[in-house]
């Protein structure tokens, strides 16, 4: 995978304060990477610079070849941020008409169609802003984001305000724009929610990356538990392929298995000992 997203040795300081220091990510074509972190971590500014919105100290950024802020990259990204407000006054398909002004983009009602019933709002067209829950506002954001069909989407925190349905209406449309080469960044303090959709997970601290990989990667082997006839026995120490060994010492000395798991770390462990909490 090319990447179209690609943030080499970003360094951002405000004051005596450093909210980034040389971090160095890329995300490929029709990749979705997760970006975890605590508040304060420095997640919020790197999608800002990322964005053009937020010029850093060192070290550059650039969307689709271009550089991150130029017309070429605005041209190339979508963006959600985490703190938005739409005007009450417009309906979804006025809200979505001005950003296709914006963007410059040619779609028209037939892309403004396709977009609310992408994100589940079909039916809304013709409702207001003012009308809408905070999750609606939310998916509609998303909406807003996609117009003019970006190669390069920046979410910030996209479901926090989401139920549980309305965040399997995301996640089915993350993998959507996945399979058509969407690159995606995914900003968000919902572990799970990650781990279910996102292909690679970034985890930054103090302005510092402190751990990357697929989230098969940060997780890791943890024991096997075995269920006997006398109990659960646990193997904290044992790995995926001393399953077959366990169980043949426990038969031979006369135990009955009924079953048998290998456990793994989550990447809420994973996450917890990167940024230094576990």
């Amino acid at each position: 995978m090319s990447p179209v997203l690609q943030a080499a040795e970003l360094r951002k300081s405000y004051g005596a304060i450093q909210a980034l220091k040389g971090v160095s990510l890329e995300v490929g074509e029709g990749e979705l990477v997760g970006l975890l972190g605590p508040n304060g971590a420095g997640k919020s500014t790197l999608v800002k610079i990322a964005c053009g919105l937020v010029r850093p100290s060192a070290g550059s950024a650039s969307i689709a070849g271009a550089p991150a802020g130029s017309p070429e990259a605005h041209r190339a990204l979508g963006y959600l941020a985490e703190l938005f407000r739409f005007p009450d006054w417009l309906t979804a398909d006025e809200l979505l008409a001005m950003h296709q002004r914006l963007a410059g983009a040619d779609g028209g009602f037939a892309e403004r169609e396709h977009l609310l019933d992408a994100v589940g709002l079909g039916d809304a067209l013709a409702r207001r802003v003012g009308t809408m829950s905070k999750g609606m506002q939310q998916r509609l954001g998303i909406a807003q984001a996609l117009v003019g069909g970006p190669r390069v989407l920046l979410l910030d925190e996209p479901t926090s305000a989401l139920d549980p349905a309305g965040r399997r209406t995301v996640r089915r449309l993350l993998e959507d724009l996945r399979d058509r080469g969407v690159a995606v960044l995914l900003n968000s303090h919902l572990l799970s929610e990650v781990e279910l959709v996102c292909d690679r997970v970034a985890i930054i601290a103090r302005g510092e990356l402190v751990a990357a990989g697929t989230p098969e990667e940060l997780s890791r082997p943890s024991g096997i538990e075995v269920q006997t006839a006398n109990g659960t026995r646990m193997f904290e120490a044992a790995r995926r392929d001393d399953a077959p060994r366990i169980v043949r010492e426990l038969v031979a000395a006369g135990e009955e298995i009924y079953g048998v798991r290998v456990l793994r770390s989550s990447l809420e462990d994973a996450y917890l000992e990167a940024v230094g909490e576990s």
